[in-house]
C-alpha cells in the first residue's frame, strides 16, 4: 500500500507530466541468466535502447524466447538487469510509489480461483488502499466494461480462458494506472473481444496513459500501435513508426472508384508507357476477415438477436477523460437531490427541536415508580398468587390418590 506521504513525493500525472514526456527510459538494458554455480547459462537480453512517451501504444514483437518477456519482468521491477540502466517515471521500477502506477496483464492469469468477479477486484482494490466505496464503484464498472456481468457470482476458477482474460483486464485496470502493460491481452478472446480489447487501447491512449503492448497477433499490432521494436536473440533488430517501417518507397497504389472499361485502358496505356520494368495490376479491394465477422455481428446485434455469452458494455467512469468524470458526477448529484427534496421537505416541517430535559421531573418519576413497587395492588397480586400456588398442590395430591386407587385395582385382578 501507498502511504499518503509516498504519493505526495509522486505527483499525479495531471500535475508534472505533458503529453510527449518520456515515461520509460532504456539503456543498455542487458539480461544474463546463471546457472547454480555462477556460470552464463542465456543472454535473454542483450544491450537494448528504447524509450517510451507518455499517450503512446508502444509494441514489443518478436518470436517465442526474444526477451520480450524478460524485458517486461524489469521493467515491472521483477528481474533485475545485469546491466545498464531502467527509469519509469523518472525513478527506479522498483519503487513502491513506481509500482503503485503500474497495470499488469500477465500472459496467464494468475487469479484466485475461489473468488467470484467482484471479490477479485475488491481484493486487488485494496492492494491499493482503496477506499470501499470506490472499489464497489469501479469493480461494478469494469466487470460491465469487460463484458461479465452476467458472470459475476461465478468463481473465476469456472471461467474460460477468454472469460479469465477479461477479468484480468480489469485486475490491470482496477487502480486507474499510468502505465499498462499488458502481455497478449488477446490470447483466448473471440473476435468481439479482440475489436473491444483494441477499442478500449485507443480510448486509453488518447486519455493520455502509456500502453505497452506485447503480442504475436500482428494484425492486433498494426491495428493500435505508434511504435515498435523487433526483438530477435535477445537484441531489438528494429524499431520505429509503423509508417515508417511498413511503407514501400518504390510501389505506389492507386484507390478511386469504378471506372469504365474504356477509361481504365486509358489509365493502364498510361502508366505502362512510363513503366520500363515491372508489372500493373488492378484488382477490386476486400475487406479482412475480421471486419466481415464484425459486420455480420453488427446486424445479429440489430435484429436483437439474444445471446448468452459476454457482451462488454461501456468503459468505466474513471477510465474517461476528467471532463467527463465531472459531468457524470454532477448528473448523479443532481438526481440524488430531485429525488429526496420532497423528503426533505416534509421531514423539516414535522420535526421539531428537542426539548430541555427538566431534571426535577425525572426525580419524581423516579420516585413514584419506587413507591408503586411497594403499593397494595403489589401486595394483592403476591396473595393472588400464593393461593393459586395453593390451588395446584390439592389438585395435585388428587390426581396421586386417584393414580394409586387405579394400580391396587389392576394388583386384584392380576392376582
Amino acid at each position: 500500500m501507498v502511504s499518503p506521504s509516498t504519493q505526495e513525493a509522486f505527483p499525479s500525472r495531471s500535475n508534472t507530466e505533458q503529453a510527449g514526456d518520456v515515461v520509460i527510459s532504456v539503456r543498455g538494458l542487458t539480461k544474463v541468466f546463471k546457472d547454480f554455480w555462477g556460470r552464463p547459462k542465456a543472454k535473454a537480453v542483450n544491450n537494448v535502447d528504447f524509450e517510451v512517451k507518455r499517450g503512446e501504444v508502444f509494441g514489443l514483437l518478436g518470436p517465442n524466447g526474444s526477451g520480450k518477456s524478460t524485458t517486461i519482468k524489469m521493467l515491472l521491477g521483477l528481474l533485475y538487469p545485469t546491466k545498464g540502466h531502467i527509469e519509469v517515471f523518472g525513478h527506479s521500477p522498483r519503487h513502491v510509489a513506481t509500482k503503485s502506477r503500474i497495470g499488469y496483464l500477465p500472459e496467464e492469469s494468475y487469479l484466485y480461483k475461489y473468488l467470484d468477479s467482484k471479490e477479485t477486484l475488491d481484493f486487488f482494490g485494496n492492494l491499493f488502499n482503496l477506499n470501499t466505496p470506490e472499489r464497489r464503484k469501479r469493480a461494478d464498472q469494469l466487470i460491465e466494461m469487460v463484458g461479465l456481468n452476467n458472470a459475476r457470482s461465478r468463481q473465476v476458477g469456472e471461467f474460460s480462458k477468454g472469460m479469465q482474460r477479461r477479468i484480468g483486464l480489469a485486475q490491470a485496470l482496477i487502480n486507474d494506472p499510468d502505465l499498462v502493460i499488458l502481455d497478449e491481452p488477446t490470447a483466448g478472446l473471440d473476435p468481439i473481444g479482440c475489436r473491444e480489447i483494441k477499442d478500449l487501447i485507443v480510448a486509453l491512449a488518447k486519455r493520455g496513459k502509456t500502453i505497452i503492448l506485447s503480442s504475436h497477433l500482428l494484425s492486433d499490432v498494426e491495428d493500435v500501435c505508434d511504435r515498435v521494436v523487433i526483438y530477435y536473440g535477445g537484441r531489438i533488430q528494429a524499431q520505429g513508426t509503423l509508417q515508417d517501417l511498413l511503407v514501400e518507397p518504390d510501389v505506389t497504389r492507386i484507390t478511386s472508384p469504378v471506372l469504365k472499361r474504356e477509361t481504365m485502358d486509358k489509365v493502364l496505356n498510361t502508366i505502362r508507357s512510363e513503366i520500363k520494368d515491372g508489372s500493373v495490376t488492378i484488382d477490386n479491394p476486400t475487406q479482412n476477415l475480421e471486419s466481415y465477422f464484425l459486420g455480420v455481428v453488427a446486424k445479429a446485434r440489430a435484429s436483437e438477436e439474444s445471446t448468452s455469452g459476454a457482451l462488454a458494455g461501456k468503459v468505466a467512469d474513471y477510465l474517461k477523460g476528467t471532463a467527463e468524470e465531472q459531468s457524470s458526477s454532477r448528473d448523479k448529484v443532481l438526481d440524488r437531490l430531485t429525488q429526496v427534496e420532497g423528503k426533505q421537505a416534509t421531514r423539516l416541517q414535522v420535526e421539531a427541536p428537542a426539548e430541555k430535559v427538566d431534571h426535577g421531573k425525572l426525580d419524581q418519576l423516579t420516585q413514584d415508580s419506587s413507591e408503586a413497587f411497594h403499593s397494595p395492588g403489589i401486595e394483592n397480586a403476591t396473595a393472588s398468587k400464593a393461593d393459586l400456588d395453593a390451588a395446584n398442590d390439592k389438585l395435585s395430591s388428587l390426581l396421586d390418590s386417584e393414580a394409586n386407587k387405579g394400580l391396587d385395582g389392576s394388583g386384584e385382578k392380576n392376582d
